[in-house]
């Protein structure tokens, strides 16, 4: 009788191996680091190349190749075990991202809809302080108005993927301010309630909109998890140009439950400019408290 191929005789050693790392989603280079790691405890032959080592993974430890083809930047391909969330999908699609926006409100419990789209941010390089302050000093009530008129400009990058949309958001350089790792292994990284908040804020319509908006910031003052000092200290970190702080206020007052004294923080910071809570508001009103048109009837 033929000795059993070596791949076959440690398949239990394999199969226990993934298992204990607690993730059901890897990367080429991941599962290549595994091969050269464990070729000699596995005893694998030197001939067995990564491609083959993944087809072996594929025809006989369960594992699926999954490619998933974004419009604009082409194909992102992982390989799956075990039926992973759509989430643990998305999250490990690119290097150093973290599901953001309607995503997060969506895991952490701040929505009651179940939303289709899944939100991947990775941060852009940081931008030179001096192109940061000319941009500052160009700020004028004028180019807040201008900008705000017209439709938010979104992302194009794209793709389907098992009924859901996943969307890839080239995000402000943030130094990944409130991200966190979740889930067993830490395979999912996302934005803690805090910075989801700011960024729920600074891009309603990646957030279903500003009602929903609303609504999140009303569900995270009731589960009692929000730190108005945290928020603060990510949104002075986070250095927007735009005068986002009035959003932001107007949101946690609207909300209600909010103590007086926290809201109070985001009265005490200068308003030197009217702002906009969203992008083609059609009809508005004018919170002068605020000094921000939000849409009408919120």
């Amino acid at each position: 009788m033929a000795n059993k191929p070596r791949f076959v005789s440690s398949l239990g050693s394999i199969n226990k191996y993934f298992a204990d790392t607690k993730k059901n989603v890897f990367s080429y280079s991941e599962l290549v680091g595994v091969l050269e790691s464990k070729r000699v405890q596995w005893a694998l032959p030197q001939s067995m190349y990564p491609d083959k080592f993944i087809n072996q993974l594929i025809n006989k430890a369960n594992f699926k190749e999954v490619e998933v083809a974004f419009e604009g930047l082409g194909s992102k391909t992982v390989y799956t075990i075990n039926e992973p969330a759509i989430t643990e999908i998305a999250a490990s699609l690119f290097l150093k991202s973290y599901l953001s926006h309607y995503s997060a409100v969506n895991i952490l419990g701040l929505t009651e809809q179940i939303p289709k789209t899944v939100y991947i941010t990775q941060e852009q390089s940081k931008k030179p302080l001096a192109s940061i302050e000319i941009s500052r000093r160009s700020l004028t009530q004028e180019s807040i108005d201008a900008a705000f008129k017209k439709p938010q400009r979104v992302s194009d990058i794209r793709a389907l993927l098992n009924g859901y949309e996943l969307v890839l958001l080239k995000g402000k350089n943030t130094s990944n301010a409130g991200v966190r790792s979740i889930g067993e292994g830490g395979a999912v990284r996302i934005t803690d309630v805090e910075r989801t908040l700011i960024d729920i804020a600074v891009r309603p319509s990646y957030s279903g909109g500003v009602f929903e908006a609303l609504k999140a910031y009303r569900i995270a003052n009731q589960l009692g998890n929000v730190s108005i000092n945290k928020l603060l200290g990510y949104l002075n970190k986070m250095d927007f140009i735009y005068p986002y702080h009035q959003a932001i206020g107007f949101y946690l007052e609207r909300a209600g439950g909010y103590k007086e004294s926290q809201i109070q923080k985001f009265r005490d910071i200068k308003k030197e400019l009217k702002f906009y809570l969203a992008y083609d508001m059609r009809e508005m009103d004018y919170s002068e408290e605020w000094k921000l048109f939000v849409p009408k009837g919120l």
